[in-house]
């Protein structure tokens, strides 16, 4: 079969996004002439974060980070897990190659992963990735169902979590190995409030063995 080649462009959407490209790199080129010609020269950030993909949650608009500050993972739901090799590979890029002093886990409320978690069903090929996510309810379903509202219940699944993420990378091997190494290397919790644009830290760092 042979199948027909269409430009990108004819897409409104699309189309938009490549003028509002253009209208954008003018402008920092016009202010900064170098800009470019610097930021090709490679990257050294001090932070991986690793978040959620939902559309919502554009970390370097809330944090208002520069290009090359932020090395940046995502998936649904913010997981962290001995089986997910793409994101112990970034994490193991992040770690040993770039330098980085600060990993940050941060989950966000209104997380469809998170929901879909809590429900009863089934979501398809979501199931298997939410599993550990399922359990964590499941494991603290006493304290979860004795919250009043479901956006308690939310938020307190979402916040452990991020808990067991930031507990699971400190057992990764480049992790562990950068600390033995007597690099400094903190491993933090947070959680990103839709409602209200701000960042909360959860105040579960972890920087040693």
């Amino acid at each position: 079969m042979v199948r027909k080649i269409h430009t990108t462009t004819g897409s409104d959407v699309l189309d938009s996004f490549f003028k509002s490209n253009r209208e954008w790199a003018e402008k920092v080129t016009s202010s900064a002439p170098d800009y470019f010609k610097n930021l090709s020269k490679g990257q050294s950030p001090e932070v991986l974060w690793i978040g959620c993909s939902d559309s919502r949650v554009c970390v370097e608009i809330f944090t208002q980070a520069d290009p090359g500050q932020i090395f940046i993972h995502r998936n649904i739901a913010n997981r962290v897990s001995a089986e997910d090799h793409a994101a112990q590979s970034v994490i193991e890029f992040a770690v040993k190659h770039l330098g980085v002093k600060h990993i940050v886990v941060a989950g966000h409320t209104c997380c469809g992963g998170v929901k879909g978690a809590m429900s009863k069903e089934s979501l398809g090929m979501l199931d298997h990735w939410l599993k550990p996510i399922k359990e964590l309810y499941e494991n603290n379903k006493e304290e979860i169902d004795g919250l009043t509202t479901d956006t308690d219940k939310e938020y307190r699944l979402c916040e452990l979590n991020v808990v067991n993420s930031v507990n699971n990378i400190a057992t990764l091997p480049p992790v562990q190995a950068a600390w033995e190494e007597g690099r400094s290397l903190t491993i933090h919790g947070m959680i990103f409030q839709i409602e209200n644009g701000l960042l909360k830290d959860l105040d579960i760092s972890i920087s040693e063995k």
